[in-house]
C-alpha cells in the first residue's frame, strides 16, 4: 500500500534543508558552540551569512555588518566565525549522499537544501512522516547535522511544509502537507505570510498584499486566470503549484 498521502498519479517531493547550516557545521567540529549565540562571517569577515536561533533571537538580521554589531557581541557574548567555505561542501556532500539512500531521484537545489523525488517509494514506509524522521535521524547520527523535511504534491508545497516544520515544533521536524486533512492545511497556510512562499520575492509580495493577497492560502484560493491576467504565467503556476499541481519537474543533479 503506498505510504499516507501518495496516490498513483500524484507527484510527491520532499524538502530536506540543514538547520542554520553554516552554525550547524561549526558546532559539529567545536562542540562547546552548542546552545551559544554565533554568527558565521562573510568573506573578509564583512557580515553575518549564518545565524544561530540563539543570534536571531537578538534581532540580528541576515547581512548584518559586523562591525555594526560590536556593542551587542559583547552584550551577549556573540561569537563570531569566519566562513570555512571548503568544510561545509564537505558536510554538505556527506548530508547528500546519506539523501541518496532514500531516493535515486535527488534534486541539489544549493548547499544546505536538497528536493527529493518520493514517487513510488511509499509502500516501502509506513508513511512519508516516518521516512522523513527517519531521514533526520540519519543525517543528525552520521554527520551531526538537524535538518528538517517538507514533503507535498509539488516543489512549492514541499518548500512551504519545510518551513512550517521548521517553525512549528508539534511537527517534530517533518510536515507533510500531501497527507493532511484539506481543513488543517487551510488554516496552517492563512496564518502564513505570502511572502514565504517560494519566489515571492518583495516586490511581488507587495503588489500581492495591494491586490488584498496576504496569505499563502489567499494566493492558493486565487482563480489562476486571474492570477495570470494581473501577475503573468509565473505566478498562475505558483498558484497552481500551491493547490498540489505540479509544474515544476526535478532537476537531477549527477552524483
Amino acid at each position: 500500500m503506498p505510504a499516507s498521502g501518495e496516490t498513483a498519479s500524484q507527484q510527491i517531493f520532499a524538502l530536506v534543508d540543514v538547520n542554520n547550516f553554516y552554525v550547524s557545521c561549526e558546532r559539529v567540529f567545536n562542540p562547546i558552540l552548542e546552545n551559544q549565540p554565533v554568527v558565521v562571517l562573510s568573506n573578509n569577515d564583512g557580515c553575518a551569512v549564518a545565524r544561530s536561533n540563539e543570534v536571531k533571537a537578538l534581532g540580528v538580521k541576515m547581512g548584518a555588518p559586523w562591525f555594526q554589531l560590536s556593542a551587542l557581541a559583547r552584550q551577549h557574548g556573540i561569537v563570531a566565525l569566519s566562513s570555512n567555505y571548503a568544510l561545509y561542501a564537505d558536510m554538505s556532500s556527506r548530508a547528500v549522499s546519506i539523501l541518496r539512500e532514500y531516493s535515486p531521484d535527488v534534486e541539489v537545489y544549493s548547499i544546505d537544501e536538497s528536493f527529493l523525488g518520493l514517487n513510488g517509494l511509499g509502500n516501502l514506509w509506513p508513511s512519508f512522516t516516518s521516512m522523513g524522521q527517519s531521514m533526520r535521524q540519519r543525517v543528525l547520527q552520521w554527520t551531526g547535522l538537524p535538518v528538517c523535511v517538507g514533503i507535498g504534491p509539488s516543489k512549492t508545497l514541499a518548500k512551504l511544509a519545510n518551513h512550517i516544520a521548521k517553525k512549528n515544533p508539534r511537527f517534530n521536524g517533518v510536515c507533510d502537507l500531501a497527507a493532511m486533512h484539506p481543513a488543517e492545511m487551510g488554516s496552517l497556510l492563512a496564518g502564513i505570510e505570502v511572502g514565504e512562499v517560494w519566489g515571492v520575492g518583495r516586490r511581488i509580495e507587495a503588489h500581492l498584499q495591494a491586490a488584498g493577497i496576504r496569505t499563502v492560502k489567499d494566493l492558493r484560493d486565487a482563480p489562476s486566470a486571474w492570477l495570470r491576467s494581473r501577475f503573468g504565467v509565473v505566478m498562475e503556476r505558483t498558484g497552481n503549484e500551491l493547490r498540489g499541481i505540479s509544474c515544476l519537474a526535478l532537476e537531477e543533479v549527477a552524483p
